[in-house]
């Protein structure tokens, strides 16, 4: 499909808080949310300012077409996402999208694995799937993360939930329960997005049980459109691959996730 590269104005429907730290962003973007898959991401300029200078990348958690609104959950971590914190409805954002690679959503039972922000796009996965079965597995460091749960619902079958702590769901990560699931036999594609290392395990436990893994690498991107080459990584033949242009999302024996 052809992505929209240019520059488009967004009006700001909704930014509020759903936890301390995390925001869920509904801007209205007609032609992105008519474009947009899940897996792709948009670039945002955070600020009307030169700081920071360079525009953002956010996962796209999910677009209503209908509406011509599509929504970023994101968690403040500096002066960038701070700004954005503060946007106001009505304020107007600088946004590029939809940009990369989606998932392939053509299992006919899917299973979607996420931790912490990786979640994002595997809401939009989700939505986009349902009502076709799927399930979530979902791992945060505490109870108080999981908040996500609430957002899957009515998007999917069940949400399965690890904690670091033990506070919400089973003790432990979601790589600890993912065998268990995918023993029973029941799913044919594994979505996954997260930290390097839970992907490298999610794709690793996939791979054991004969299941197709699309993995979403989450990396440092400075334009969005593959000329900087910020985000380049590995791939599995020895060659280089931008995340941003060649990905987000790849099949787990396309990339090296070491």
């Amino acid at each position: 499909m052809d992505m929209i590269k240019q520059n488009l104005t967004a009006e700001t429907v909704e930014n509020r808080a759903v936890t301390a730290e995390v925001f869920r962003l509904v801007l209205q973007a007609p032609a992105i949310a008519a474009a947009a898959r899940p897996g792709q991401f948009v670039m945002l300029r955070l600020s009307e300012f030169s700081d920071p200078l360079l525009r953002r990348p956010f996962s796209l958690a999910g677009t209503d077409a209908g509406a011509g609104t599509v929504t970023v959950v994101y968690r403040v971590v500096g002066r960038g996402t701070g700004h954005l914190a503060a946007l106001r409805p009505g304020t107007r954002l600088d946004v590029v999208g939809p940009l990369g690679r989606p998932f392939d959503l053509s299992g006919e039972r899917l299973l979607l694995v996420g931790g912490g922000m990786g979640l994002a796009p595997l809401l939009f996965a989700a939505q986009a799937t349902c009502p076709r079965p799927l399930e979530v597995l979902a791992g945060g460091r505490t109870g108080a993360e999981l908040f996500w749960t609430e957002l899957f619902r009515g998007s999917c079958d069940r949400v399965s939930v690890t904690t670091d702590d033990g506070s919400l769901g089973i003790r432990g990560t979601c790589v600890d329960l993912l065998p268990d699931l995918l023993a029973t036999g029941r799913f044919d594609g594994v979505l996954t997005c997260g930290p390097r290392p839970m992907l490298a395990r999610v794709a690793e436990c996939a791979r054991g049980f004969g299941v197709p893994c699309q993995v979403s690498l989450e990396e440092f991107m400075a334009c969005g459109i593959g000329a900087c080459l910020s985000c380049t990584c590995a791939g599995k033949d020895g060659g280089s691959l931008q995340v941003c242009k060649d990905g987000p999302v790849f099949r787990a024996e396309e990339v090296n996730l070491a």
